[in-house]
């Protein structure tokens, strides 16, 4: 067997490295605590007009450390010169953090990633070798059977295990490859030296069931899984990747891959603060625990978005504008008397801003009287009653001004 080859070979200082290595994994799958592995800064960047700097990496990755990820996902080297500088520029600046390289099975993409990280301490860094399986990758992307897909695999992983304490093996469209073979595939990645198993849905077909259903079948038919964190990395082509890595985190994933605000190719991947507040507030649910600070969330998304450019959909989950902004008027009541009676969470929880009662035609006397004693004007039935009929009669995507409303109010306008 490849992995009992290698084990032999190992040097008594790495064999010891390979035991602790061991004895945190099982720590890590037996603790019950959700690892977030963020890929903003590599699969979030590939989303068409995202390009980040280096230094504008390095701000968003000390963002993310001090939001409390596990690992972050920091380039692929062998993509090109500005990919190398900012996976250099984070060395030792995220404290806490592994930082992992992508790396096709190619010995000149480790040599890259080795290379990179040259200057992160041993047992924070690593990589994150990938290879297609499906059919379709075979065919028509590698042009290579299955046991030539499986020498790729054994060769690339033994290269960087022995370069790497942190090493992980991803199955490219894993979620349209053979079950049986996908199998081989991380079988054979576990036995040379695998640390993670990622399951990627690359192309984002997956459902809940699904996801889950792939988690179950490594943590069953996988020799040697056990010693390996399994980490699910959803897309969002079918709006499922928040879903699915939901799911997977309840088959068993020890690991969810995600990017902030859900940027990545084509409709992105699993938001990272999706995740994590869905986690928080179902915890009774899912049994698992997590690391992040929530109250970092809500400020990381607008970072994200100002560095990339990507907007941000007023409906967006955690820091959209409208989350925490209401014009109904039943709404409105509602929260005037108990903030929690429409809201699912408070803002503060993810570092959000205070909720707005937003005047408009749906608006009604709660929140009309609510605004004018922020003025400080008189909240009389007839004043109120006189900004609710403004309020009514106001033609579309005119400005609600405060001056507006004072001449409401005083019966003026």
């Amino acid at each position: 067997m490849r992995r009992r080859s290698l084990l032999s070979s190992l040097s008594p200082r790495r064999l010891l490295e390979s035991q602790i290595k061991k004895l945190v994994i099982g720590h890590h799958n037996r603790a019950g605590v959700v690892l977030f592995s963020d890929t903003t800064l590599r699969d979030g960047e590939q989303m068409p007009g995202a390009t980040l700097e280096p230094e504008e990496k390095l701000r968003i990755a000390r963002a993310l450390g001090e939001a409390g990820v596990h690992s972050l996902d920091a380039g692929f080297p062998a993509a090109g010169p500005a990919d190398v500088a900012g996976i250099e520029l984070m060395c030792n600046e995220v404290p806490g953090v592994v930082l992992t390289a992508l790396c096709r099975t190619l010995k000149s993409d480790v040599d890259l990633a080795a290379q990179a990280l040259k200057q992160q301490p041993r047992i924070r860094k690593g990589v994150s070798l990938f290879c297609g399986t499906s059919p379709l990758h075979r065919e028509h992307k590698l042009k290579k059977s299955q046991a030539e897909v499986l020498d790729l695999i054994a060769d690339a992983v033994a290269y960087a295990a022995d370069r790497f304490a942190v090493v992980s093996f991803a199955a490219e469209d894993a979620t349209r490859t053979e079950p049986d073979f996908l199998v081989q595939c991380y079988a054979t990645a576990v036995e040379c030296g695998a640390s993670t198993c990622g399951l990627p849905d690359t192309v984002g077909v997956c459902t809940p069931e699904t996801a889950a259903g792939w988690v179950r079948l490594l943590k069953e038919q996988v020799p040697g899984i056990e010693n390996c964190l399994i980490a699910g990395h959803f897309h969002n082509d079918l709006g499922l990747a928040v879903a699915n890595t939901l799911a997977a985190v309840q088959a068993g994933a020890t690991v969810v891959q995600c990017t902030v605000g859900g940027i990545g190719e084509r409709a992105g991947n699993a938001s990272l603060e999706e995740v994590a507040v869905a986690l928080e507030l179902n915890r009774e649910q899912y049994g698992r625990t997590h690391k992040l600070d929530l109250a970092k969330l809500a400020p990381l998304g607008q970072l994200v978005s100002e560095l990339t450019g990507v907007p941000v959909s007023p409906m967006k989950p955690v820091y959209g504008a409208n989350v925490w902004a209401t014009e109904a008027g039943i709404h409105q009541d509602g929260f005037l008397k108990h903030p929690d009676t429409y809201l699912p969470y408070r803002p503060e929880l993810v570092g959000g801003p205070p909720v707005h009662l937003t005047l408009g035609r749906h608006s009604g006397r709660g929140a009309v009287r609510a605004r004018l004693r922020e003025l400080n004007l008189p909240d009389d039935d007839a004043a109120t009653a006189r900004v609710v009929e403004g309020l009514k009669t106001l033609p579309k995507q005119t400005p609600i001004t405060d001056d507006r409303i004072r001449r409401w109010a005083a019966g003026e306008d």
